[in-house]
């Protein structure tokens, strides 16, 4: 596994699948350390917009944050996504919103205790029948490393990757 953090940059890798963590960052726990645990073993790169040291003083932080999610979300191969109980995360159900209309893999999971649980997985039927949402880092883990070796998934990367 390689790991990216923000505001680090990516480097093509032809053989590797990359997958962005979306997910709260704000007031809840750091489940992204515990994601990058749980997929250690794979070949994966794993992008995480959560800093070990955001610059809080710095005015023009919240853009280029803001910025390189922006652009690591198109760039990554999947996007997983994990709603923890602790806070609505507005930002990741907008990004749930837009990348759920596209044809890009995505894998999502949410806390049993999130409080707007069932929006997410009505939603997601919806959008993306084939999805199905799982209550558990543990099982949102798995369901990533199935994702990334999908042949669907496969196809969708040298697709991707063909147009670029």
């Amino acid at each position: 596994m390689r790991y990216i953090e923000s505001p680090g940059e990516l480097e093509y890798q032809p053989k590797h699948v990359s997958l962005f963590l979306a997910g709260g960052i704000t007031n809840c726990p750091d489940w992204q350390q515990e994601m990058r645990k749980l997929l250690c073993d794979t070949d994966l790169i794993l992008l995480n917009p959560r800093r070990a040291d955001f610059p809080i003083g710095d005015p023009s932080a919240a853009q280029q944050q803001i910025t390189w999610e922006y652009q690591m979300l198109r760039r990554a191969d999947i996007v997983l996504f994990w709603f923890p109980c602790e806070t609505l995360c507005p930002i990741v159900l907008y990004e749930l919103g837009a990348w759920s209309m596209t044809l890009k893999p995505i894998c999502v999971g949410v806390h049993p205790e999130y409080q707007r649980l069932q929006d997410v997985m009505i939603q997601t039927s919806l959008a993306k029948p084939n999805v199905q949402v799982v209550s558990s880092l543990q099982e949102l883990a798995t369901q990533a490393k199935q994702l990334s070796s999908s042949a669907e998934t496969q196809e969708h990367i040298k697709l991707k990757r063909e147009i670029a």
